[in-house]
């Protein structure tokens, strides 16, 4: 049978069951169990100022680039890596395993019942889904819905958990979330205290939010992460064909990043994208646009789901 709903004095809903938190404190090794393999601590600590926090995250990043982090050399790098392995289950696993460690996916309703079923139940956890689509075509409305729906329970479809957003368009609007908690009957004040906003300006800047976020999602239950959008400022930054190149690569190590974020924190990563036009749709294409950032944002994203809009105030999804 499902757990009931929980309710405060005033009637609200309650934010986050606290005993499926403590549940899920353990899914990633803190980096200061390293301590106990020997390391020591200022090499932990250099790890940290350089936003890596967990030993899965740890592992995910290359031996160049922690050689890379000033007092870090060669031989001190082998010995971490050497030590967080034997912390961690870096190897093969069975399917069936694999099976069983997929339980932990947690989806999250979107807030329309159509568009959870496309999904197969809500936005997922360890991916990331990209909604692409022209001006007012919905984007950055679903973020505002996801930033409240993350925080309900699990068993009423949300992800128990706080919500990261990162801005680059400047679009978030806090008085927007407050009709979105009334109707899930939540609070608006706790909903918003339970979300954390930056607004990026450079392509820089969005990337080294990311790395700062780790701190954050180590010491606290997030379960989405979203960035509005990923795209734009790169599209600022890098001008014409000549800048192409690097503005791929540079995205592409910002999609690694994200994908990290959402395997080692188990969250789940909602991202908006632009669209281009595409001369090359052929005259008999009713809607010659496609999604900005190429193959590269093609290939890193799981789920895609394209917003167009309908008649009046209708939004068209398709995945």
């Amino acid at each position: 049978m499902a757990p009931s709903k929980q309710y405060d004095e005033g009637g609200q809903l309650q934010l986050m069951d606290a005993e499926r938190i403590e549940e899920e404190e353990e899914c990633f090794e803190s980096i200061d169990k390293l301590i106990s393999q020997g390391i020591n601590s200022g090499d932990v600590k250099k790890l940290q100022d350089a936003g890596i926090y967990t030993c899965n995250g740890l592992m995910m990043h290359t031996k160049k680039s922690l050689t890379g982090i000033k007092g870090l050399s060669e031989a001190k790098v082998d010995k971490i890596c050497e030590a967080a392995e034997k912390l961690l289950s870096q190897g093969f696993m069975t399917g069936s395993d694999l099976l069983i460690k997929r339980k932990s996916v947690v989806r999250i309703t979107t807030g329309s019942q159509a568009l959870d079923e496309l999904l197969g139940g809500g936005i997922e956890t360890l991916c990331i889904t990209e909604a692409f689509g022209e001006f007012r075509s919905g984007k950055t409305q679903l973020a505002h819905t996801l930033c409240v729906s993350t925080q309900l329970p699990i068993h009423m479809h949300g992800g128990n958990g706080k919500v990261a957003y990162i801005d680059t368009e400047g679009t978030f609007r806090p008085e927007r979330i407050v009709p979105i908690a009334e109707r899930f009957g939540m609070d608006a004040n706790a909903v918003l205290d339970n979300i954390i906003y930056a607004r990026a300006y450079t392509y820089e800047h969005q990337y080294n939010l990311l790395l700062g976020l780790a701190a954050k999602m180590a010491e606290e239950p997030f379960r989405l992460l979203i960035v509005d959008s990923v795209i734009a400022l790169f599209r600022v930054d890098f001008s014409g064909r000549g800048e192409l190149a690097e503005r791929q690569q540079k995205l592409a190590q910002m999609l690694s990043r994200l994908t990290k974020i959402a395997e080692e924190f188990n969250v789940a990563v909602y991202i908006t994208n632009q669209v281009i036009a595409d001369p090359g749709g052929g005259m008999f294409i009713t809607d010659p646009k496609k999604p900005a950032g190429g193959h590269v944002l093609a290939h890193a994203a799981t789920i895609r789901l394209m917003l167009r809009k309908g008649k009046g105030e209708q939004r068209n999804k398709d995945c």
